[in-house]
């Protein structure tokens, strides 16, 4: 049969379906043209299989038969927040034409870029960037497991990392289980004194998988066993010395500054970095740690976005799991939501991860009642009274505050658009400047170093270059407008929205706002743009003839990030087109207090004497589009980041060029019978 090469890249045949089924295959591997199923009719160009694992022996039988290479694949150190068996797709991928790393029987592509060690300045630069991001965000391979301390002792403690049986490393690593038990006796003949933590996995407890220290660590009396599923920083934390066979927590416990003992040949073995009780005569050479870790985090494994399935860096995938574990790490515990509409109970316990277990009532009322001290209850912000705040101090509850994000959607929510961000505040919410919010207290508190501040400053530009704002709507094209004025925008807001009677106490309509806008620019061009929910007719917020007198043209159907462009000047109450103007380095004045004012980047006409932190735009923008709202993927329901669905809300606006005729039908069936409000 023809080759799929003569047509241009090769083309892969996959020994499995699940391999077909990796969201991040076409983005890390380019160099192929397609991805098909192992067959005996057509000849591929190389055969793609899962390391060396028995799953992928016919496939390596078929590729010597057939005179064709196998390619190795795994999953790489990094490989994603939540475990595989539960539906997380990886983030990262090993592709290993020589062999695969855990094989010390023979080279492999990892190895051989350790003896070569390839790598200038820079390269080695950025990877110790990026070996501080792991340390700081506490990552491992897999990130979904809790962290939280180890209780205090009096004793030094050392740590002996346990594996599964027939884990293919053990084997190919040049060990067996009598070698698990040569390391635990090994670890208590050397640290005497010591107690010995051993880390079994949680599973082997409960009896689905075999490991092979169980027995013995339960009964010597110095040894503790370690069976709950905790991030591996936590037992980094506690022990200077960490003994394995061939586990990769000894890699990630070189990068935490322990000792590290192998009792097998690792691919990190051998290179002087470890204390090795067997040899490896092809690794002579020493190696730095932090030539090991840009052999293999940097060119070893390739990265992917599996939400977007586009190509990452290392640094935008650390980015995105530690954001992914600290939200499921502030969200994670009991929680009871009040009054939501089916609508909205088909989305918000995503947004509230994995770690969360979500009770929904008829209303917040209840909610609170069924609520113990210790549970959080949580309400849409604007349906929260004094009667529940009160109820909830009395019976010592939480009381948190729900809204939509500011990267919203591709349409609005009284239109039924699924949101792909919201905000959960524990404190207030950040519209309401009379109280506290989490938002204000991120602002003033958060550290915003410079990883973050290049990150904020990143998404702002990628913001501006793709013209999106919070609900990204369809409109009509720019009209010409005269050149020899200044022009003003003025955006109108739901008047009858909280964020007008917490934030605005002074001026509290659209025609207000527009007769102080007139009053103090005179001979400017006014351009008046309606809210987006008072034109589909869903709020209040229209203005009498009176009113449209003070403003110059009306340019309702004109999309916000066109007008942001074009503007001199933009003059608001609270709403959050001044925030997006900020974005695009124009003027602001507000005449209320949002969330963006008050820290010396707009000029305001009120004060919030709590706001005392002078900030750069970028660290406005990394509390309040990086820190601050909770991303969730639609289509896996999972936790992601704001990047992540900046990308998912470009595809979707492109699809989504008009108005959905559901929409339409959807928006006379609402005014119809709902009315606005």
């Amino acid at each position: 049969m023809e080759s799929a090469s003569r047509k241009g890249l090769p083309f892969a045949a996959c020994a499995s379906r699940g391999i077909r089924r990796l969201s991040l295959l076409p983005a890390c591997l380019t160099e192929y043209q397609g991805f098909g199923p192992l067959t005996l009719w057509r000849r591929p160009d190389v055969i793609l299989g899962w390391g060396l694992k028995p799953t992928s022996q016919k496939a390596r039988r078929m590729a010597e038969q057939r005179g064709i290479p196998y390619v190795a694949l795994e999953d790489g150190f990094l490989r994603s927040w939540g475990l595989g068996v539960n539906g997380y797709q990886p983030h990262s991928l090993i592709v290993d034409t020589t062999g695969i790393y855990y094989d010390a029987t023979r080279p492999s592509d990892l190895e051989q870029l350790i003896l070569e060690a390839p790598f200038g300045e820079a390269e080695l630069q950025r990877a110790e960037r990026c070996m501080t991001l792991i340390r700081h965000h506490r990552l491992s391979k897999y990130n979904h497991a809790p962290d939280r301390s180890l209780p205090a002792s009096q004793r030094r403690r050392v740590l002996v990392v346990d594996q599964t049986a027939g884990d293919a490393s053990i084997h190919y690593g040049g060990a067996d289980a009598d070698r698990f038990h040569t390391m635990l006796q090994g670890a208590l003949d050397e640290h005497p004194e010591a107690e010995i933590l051993v880390k079994v996995h949680p599973d082997v407890v409960a009896g689905s998988k075999r490991g092979h220290l169980l027995q013995a660590a339960e009964q010597h009396p110095r040894c503790r066993l370690i069976a709950e599923d905790l991030n591996p920083w936590c037992l980094f934390d506690a022990v200077d010395t960490v003994h394995v066979v061939t586990s990769q927590l000894g890699f990630e416990a070189l990068l935490a500054g322990c000792r590290v003992v192998c009792h097998g040949l690792p691919f990190y073995a051998g290179w002087g970095l470890t204390d090795d009780r067997l040899s490896c005569a092809r690794r002579e050479p020493s190696r730095s740690l932090v030539q090991l870790f840009t052999a293999a985090y940097l060119r070893y494994c390739r990265y992917a976005n599996p939400y977007t399935g586009e190509a990452a860096s290392l640094e935008e995938t650390i980015e995105l799991i530690a954001d992914q574990k600290r939200q499921q790490e502030r969200l994670a515990g009991r929680w009871h939501a009040g009054g939501f509409s089916r609508w909205k109970r088909g989305f918000i316990g995503d947004f509230l991860g994995p770690g969360a277990r979500l009770r929904h009532h008829a209303s917040a009322q209840a909610a609170a009642r069924a609520a113990v001290p210790g549970e959080r209850v949580f309400e849409w912000s604007n349906r929260i009274d004094t009667t529940l705040e009160e109820r909830c101090r009395e019976r010592g509850l939480a009381l948190w505050r729900m809204e939509d994000g500011f990267i919203r959607s591709v349409g609005l929510g009284v239109d039924l658009a699924r949101p792909l961000s919201l905000v959960l505040d524990s404190q207030g919410i950040y519209y309401d400047p009379q109280h506290p919010s989490d938002l204000e207290h991120l602002l003033n508190e958060a550290e915003f170093d410079t990883p973050l501040l290049h990150r904020a400053a990143r998404l702002r530009q990628r913001l501006v270059e793709l013209r999106l704002s919070k609900y990204n709507l369809a409109g009509q094209p720019l009209p010409d407008l005269p050149t020899d004025k200044p022009w003003i925008l003025v955006p109108g807001q739901v008047e009858s929205d909280a964020s007008i009677a917490r934030g605005s106490p002074v001026i509290r309509t659209n025609a207000e706002l527009l007769a102080a806008v007139r009053d103090r620019h005179p001979d400017a061009y006014v351009i008046y743009k309606p809210h987006p929910d008072v034109l589909s007719g869903a709020r209040v917020g229209a203005l009498d003839t009176t009113a449209k007198q003070l403003y110059d043209r009306e340019l309702g159907e004109i999309p916000i990030a066109e007008l942001l462009e074009v503007v001199d000047e933009i003059h608001t109450m609270s709403s959050l087109t001044g925030f997006e103007a900020l974005l695009r380095g124009k003027p602001v004045t507000t005449y209320g207090l949002p969330f963006y004012a008050g820290w010396g980047l707009t000029d305001d006409h009120q004060r919030c004497p709590r706001r005392r932190r002078r900030l750069s735009l970028d660290a406005l923008v990394a509390g309040t589009l990086l820190l601050y709202p909770t991303y969730v993927d639609p289509y896996s329901r999972q936790l992601c980041n704001a990047e992540t669905v900046v990308s998912l809300l470009e595809r979707q606006r492109a699809r989504n060029a008009w108005l959905p005729w559901k929409t339409r039908l959807y928006r006379r069936y609402r005014n119809a019978f709902a009315g606005r409000h």
